[in-house]
């Protein structure tokens, strides 16, 4: 008698080639960013390290110090102004990164994603590594850190634009905000691993913090040149429908013309060659309905998650007393919430098609709780964890939807007309109007922090509230769609 199938083969057999790829592409395109996020971590533990309240710490006795109070700080950090030093760092990269995210998606609409993602990853664990070897070569140079950071900073930028239009290329309009949602927690994975990687060395040797980081981002580039599926076209998959009909949607049947026709339920949206494509234009994305809107929306979102990114550890550490390694491995659980957060962001607005609502709601219940968090967040330890958790949910969660799902639906708008080569450069625009808000943040926490930590919150909850009123447009749309109001405009007119 012959045996059936295997369990394991059947299972395998049951996919498709076509999911077998798309899967493949999700998961490598999710290790790839992982290392990105990951990389950018360590400034933010190892800041404690490089400034501390040397009283508490145990002087070796062969070290002969002339500066008791500062003998175990690490040069230029050492003197009263360290935290705008570190607002220094931190904007070296963050700056250099919303400027270079402006041109990182034209660059990376005409240039095969492929090559472009493999060479900003070894030149982000090239300049990552660079910060590290500072510990080694003794540089106590504020220049010299800020270069690399900004340098870092600009390289970086190859990253998200391109993983995003690759993801893109290979997944539909469909469950697209449930998929890319549970994608994107690769933004608090690296997160999480780069806090975890950074506490190992930060209080022994704070250089390899950096080192071990540029090391991983490095070989995760070498492994993208040699197995990155840029468009399902490269490997005979069939390419997904970015685009839903219906009998009162209006499409425009081929790239130049100008007339409106109405579809009838067969009707489909041709995709065009992808030879007659062409890279839109900087100007013609923002023309796109909804961008400006959400592009303004995340730069105060991205304020926030960004402040707390870079000076979580430092407020934990000053606020709970926590040592350098015990504050970073607590922040880790704002980063934790924030992929819960980010899932059930993507999982509600595919069950509503309510992507601006959901960022909303979201934002108005972040903005009380982050108050409370300031207050009570440090009254005993299951206190804290629950806070930190809901906190990075509520705060993530409209920022991982908008720089995923609804990035990805703006740059496969209707109105483009088929053509898939927006995507990276719609990506660019609204993750680098973000970055500006990512760079203004700590920034102005640098500046605000030592008035007291009270007011670097009421900073936060100002800016989710501006956060909201920025989507109102697009929230009433969709509440009136709810209601069973229609609207039909041409063009780039319509929502």
């Amino acid at each position: 008698m012959r045996s059936g199938l295997a369990p394991g083969i059947k299972l395998i057999t049951s996919f498709s080639r076509d999911s077998w790829y798309r899967g493949f592409t999700l998961f490598l395109t999710f290790i790839f960013y992982t290392t990105y996020h990951l990389s950018r971590k360590p400034i933010s533990i190892v800041k404690s390290e490089l400034h501390r309240n040397c009283s508490i710490v145990i002087q070796p006795p062969d070290l002969n110090t002339t500066n008791n109070e500062t003998w175990c700080d690490w040069a230029p950090f050492d003197q009263n102004n360290y935290q705008t030093l570190f607002g220094v760092l931190d904007n070296s990269f963050l700056v250099a990164y919303a400027i270079g995210m402006f041109f990182s998606g034209i660059f990376g609409e005409r240039l095969p994603l492929r090559y472009y993602l493999s060479t900003g990853m070894l030149l982000s664990g090239f300049f990552t590594a660079l910060f590290g070897l500072g510990f080694y070569w003794n540089i106590h140079s504020i220049w010299y850190y800020a270069f690399v950071q900004a340098m870092n900073g600009l390289v970086q930028t190859t990253g998200w634009p391109a993983v995003v239009a690759c993801v893109g290329n290979w997944f539909g309009k469909g469950k697209r905000g449930f998929i890319m949602g549970i994608w994107n927690s690769h933004t608090s994975v690296g997160n999480i691993l780069g806090s975890l990687i950074a506490g190992v060395y930060v209080s022994s040797a704070w250089g390899l913090s950096f080192i071990v980081p540029g090391i991983i981002i490095a070989a995760t580039g070498v492994v993208c040149f040699f197995f990155l599926v840029e468009r399902p076209e490269d490997v005979n998959c069939s390419p997904p429908n970015h685009h839903e009909t219906s009998e009162q949607e209006p499409l425009l049947h081929n790239a130049s013309s100008t007339e409106e026709i109405f579809s009838s339920p067969e009707t489909t949206v041709r995709e065009l060659p992808r030879d007659n494509e062409k890279a839109i234009s900087f100007l013609g994305a923002l023309q796109i309905p909804g961008v400006v809107e959400f592009s303004l929306c995340l730069l105060f979102a991205k304020l926030v998650s960004y402040t707390f990114l870079y000076w979580l550890p430092l407020y934990i550490a000053n606020v709970a007393h926590f040592d350098s390694k015990g504050a970073g491995d607590m922040s880790t659980l704002f980063d934790v919430g924030g992929i819960v957060g980010g899932i059930l962001a993507g999982l509600v607005s595919d069950y509503t098609d309510g992507r601006a609502t959901t960022c909303w709601v979201m934002l108005i219940v972040a903005a009380p709780m982050l108050f409370l968090y300031n207050h009570v967040g440090q009254n005993g330890l299951p206190t804290t964890i629950g806070m930190l958790l809901l906190c990075g949910a509520l705060v993530n969660g409209p920022y991982a939807l908008i720089t995923t799902a609804v990035s990805a639906d703006l740059g496969t708008h209707k109105s483009l007309r088929g053509n898939s080569r927006a995507l990276s450069t719609v990506t660019a625009i609204i993750d680098g109007t973000g970055s500006i808000g990512a760079a203004l943040g700590p920034l102005l926490a640098g500046l605000i922090s030592p008035t007291g930590w009270n007011n670097v919150f009421y900073m936060l909850i100002i800016a989710d509230i501006c956060a909201c009123l920025l989507l109102s447009r697009l929230v009433y749309k969709e509440v009136r769609s709810w209601c069973g109001y229609t609207t039909r405009q041409r063009g780039f007119k319509e929502i």
